[in-house]
């Protein structure tokens, strides 16, 4: 008998929403283990007291949040869900079931007081207490191909993340730069970026730094923050020259002189990641997207028998 469409599993909503509820709640409670290896690399490394202290400080809130007693940072910010499925997952009620499972997931958790209530309307300012409104919670779905080392055809990856307000607000920048800039112009506007968003703290260092390159303008913009979020510290991007440009920009960024939480020290950055799309011939444009100590993320694989496993590697 072949294996039709019909046979497969389907994921309910019941599990959905469930499922990204729990993601959030370990996103906002749990320090995931790349990151914690890289605070305590960068702790090893820095000798000035103040910048020692605010990592030692860092590690300790993260402890205390995993035993429940608080959260890895008071400000929540923007709750962000980046979902990933396979050509033959199945949800109850389709894929615009990811929305309305996204706000309830949300809404639990702000009415638990595992996410601050920080989602304004951009004019008017009112704050309905609960995250939820226009484009918020924010959902980006990806149809991806299954093995291969990914995800199964029929499971569904779900990464919550629930973005600091100062690393968007001081850690985001955007520039068109002329072709003829080339290389250099690149290392040289993300480096002053670095610059500009690290001083006096204001992303809360050491920072995972995303950056976006080519594409138009919000595709560029969405590399840089995919980048900043997704993707395991340390990891390399499979081309040798985006690869390179990586190590280059960290390895700038710490003869910055700055450290965690803008003090005197070497660990502004903790790594630096850099997406590329193909882009007009006119256009060079560069995004920068930084990502707060904390690097707060957990992802959710449901698989297609119903089973669900949480992990705090990306491995986007």
């Amino acid at each position: 008998m072949s294996d039709t469409l019909e046979s497969h599993p389907i994921i309910t909503y019941a599990l959905l929403e469930r499922t990204m509820y729990e993601a959030m709640r370990l996103a906002a409670t749990r320090l995931p283990p790349d990151v914690e290896t890289a605070l305590r690399t960068a702790l090893d490394e820095e000798e000035q007291p103040l910048a020692r202290r605010h990592l030692e400080v860092t590690l300790e809130n993260t402890r205390l949040a995993a035993e429940g007693r608080g959260l890895l940072c008071g400000d929540t910010g923007f709750p962000l869900f980046f979902v990933e499925a396979g050509p033959e997952v199945r949800i109850e009620g389709g894929f615009g079931a990811l929305w309305p499972a996204a706000r309830a997931a949300v809404r639990r958790a702000t009415d638990e007081s595992l996410l601050r209530p920080t989602m304004v309307d951009p004019l008017t300012r009112h704050n309905p207490g609960d995250n939820i409104g226009a484009h918020m919670p924010r959902v980006d779905l990806r149809f991806v191909e299954g093995g291969a080392g990914r995800l199964d055809a029929r499971s569904l990856s779900i990464v919550a993340a629930p973005k600091g307000g100062g690393s968007e607000i001081f850690g985001t920048f955007y520039r068109m730069l002329y072709p003829a800039d080339g290389r250099s112009g690149i290392l040289k506007f993300v480096l002053d970026s670095i610059q500009r968003g690290s001083y006096a703290g204001k992303i809360c260092p050491p920072a995972v730094v995303g950056v976006g390159i080519g594409g138009t303008a919000d595709l560029c913009m969405h590399l840089a923050k995919r980048a900043a979020v997704l993707r395991p510290i340390g990891s390399h991007h499979p081309n040798p020259d985006v690869g390179d440009m990586e190590g280059a920009l960290l390895e700038a960024s710490r003869s910055l002189g700055i450290g965690p939480l803008g003090a005197c020290g070497r660990n502004a950055v903790l790594a630096v990641h850099v997406e590329t799309a193909v882009t007009h011939t006119a256009a060079l444009p560069v995004a920068v997207n930084a990502q707060c100590c904390v690097a707060r993320r957990w992802k959710a694989v449901v698989h297609g028998g119903g089973g669900v496993e949480y992990t705090g590697e990306p491995g986007s």
